[in-house]
């Protein structure tokens, strides 16, 4: 294997995992970050099954499962008629599986402690605007500097990447999202992810994480942000207490707007997730809702795809091998991201139906919690090419 120079654009789950997984390769790696100092940004997300495994990979299985909560299944109930509507059991794949309920700032920090240990130089006050042309690629900053030449970008600079040409269609809802601590008692159980929702406008959702804290997430359409924040908090929150009056305690931490941060999604896939001696990982390759919960897991499979890629192959071969691995695995999750969303996340009248009445019942008959309890572990299909682990 030849080393390679390395530059990644980037230091968020996928710029981290793939730096440390390209350092043990044997590669020289450099991340630029365009934060005074590296840090996260959202709240609470779930590593699935798939994203844990790359995380061994890198040796980091263990310390990050201390830092999150183990979720074994995710819940659903209409808030009018109590009716669960949304029911999936991690155990149902055949396997003892969960998902990790973590903070991003928890998962950064075990990513970004792992990338240091491995010799990962990372550059702050750098962001990334431009990429020179190859062969060697060169980045050039925002206050109008360059880097030294690499022998290949890597591209993950997520959602807002300035390089990627990746556009997407934004989504009509988005979500307010908070950490709040945890009530004594808890008003869900420990180890479930649950939601509330009525019809498909309106959605309230509790994910515990550790050291008694919950992420809290509420639904909300785009156009609609402005007329909230316009509003006092109280208003809100009567209306998210009305919706679920058990999650009171957790509603009335909330103090001012402030507390709770608007999020927003698009969905759109580059058709080619590189070029020459470039290529784009996560979110600047590919966009989705959260509804199934694989976000950060997608961008840990890109970085884990790449480094297997570029093992034993030049690069340009290695680039479309990592794309042609990757196509299929993210092609069927976009698809059903696509399906899902607009039945918890729409003002359709006719697909919160379909949801609580025909899927509802259908998602209890054999097989079906075996493939949803798999699709939502990240692996209804393979999505690596089975290899050892790189060391």
């Amino acid at each position: 294997m030849t080393s390679l120079t390395i530059g990644i654009c980037g230091a968020g789950i996928g710029g981290l995992a793939a730096a440390s997984l390209l350092c043990r390769a044997g590669h020289e790696v450099v991340v630029f970050d365009q934060f005074d100092a590296p840090k996260p940004v959202g709240s609470g997300l779930v590593i699935q099954p798939v994203g844990l495994n790359v995380l061994d990979r890198i040796g980091l299985r263990e310390r990050t499962i201390e830092r999150g909560a183990k979720i074994t299944n995710m819940v659903g109930h209409e808030a009018t008629s109590g009716r669960r509507v949304l029911a999936v059991d991690y155990r149902k794949s055949g396997r003892d599986q969960f998902g990790l309920a973590i903070h991003r700032a928890e998962l950064f920090q075990v990513l970004f402690d792992a990338a240091k240990e491995n010799g990962v130089r990372i550059e702050t006050n750098k962001r990334a605007t431009a990429v020179s042309d190859a062969p060697r690629r060169r980045v050039t900053f925002d206050d109008g500097t360059q880097s030294a030449p690499f022998d290949l970008v890597i591209d993950a600079c997520g959602a807002g990447s300035s390089l990627s040409p990746l556009g997407g269609r934004w989504l009509g809802f988005g979500a307010l999202w908070t950490v709040i601590d945890m009530p004594d008692p808890a008003p869900i159980p420990t180890d479930h992810l649950m939601q509330r929702y009525r019809s498909a406008n309106r959605m309230l959702g509790l994910m515990p994480l550790a050291d008694g804290k919950a992420a809290m997430f509420w639904s909300i359409r785009v156009q609609d942000v402005d007329t909230w924040r316009a509003q006092p908090i109280e208003h809100w929150k009567s209306e998210a207490k009305a919706l679920w009056p058990a999650l009171a305690p957790c509603i009335d931490q909330i103090t001012s707007h402030d507390d709770l941060s608007p999020a927003r999604y698009r969905h759109g896939t580059l058709k080619t997730p590189y070029g020459d001696g470039i290529v784009y990982i996560g979110d600047a390759a590919h966009r989705a809702s959260p509804q199934l919960g694989q976000g950060a897991n997608m961008a840990l499979l890109d970085a884990a795809a790449l480094a297997d890629a570029l093992a034993d192959q030049p690069i340009n071969d290695a680039l479309a091998q990592y794309a042609k691995t990757r196509r299929t695995h993210i092609r069927i999750y976009q698809t059903m991201s696509a399906l899902f969303t607009p039945q918890y996340q729409s003002d359709s009248r006719w697909l919160p139906w379909l949801r609580d009445w025909v899927l509802m019942p259908l998602s209890t008959i054999p097989p079906v919690p075996y493939i949803l309890s798999k699709l939502v572990c990240g692996h209804i299909i393979r999505p690596l090419k089975p290899r050892k682990d790189i060391s």
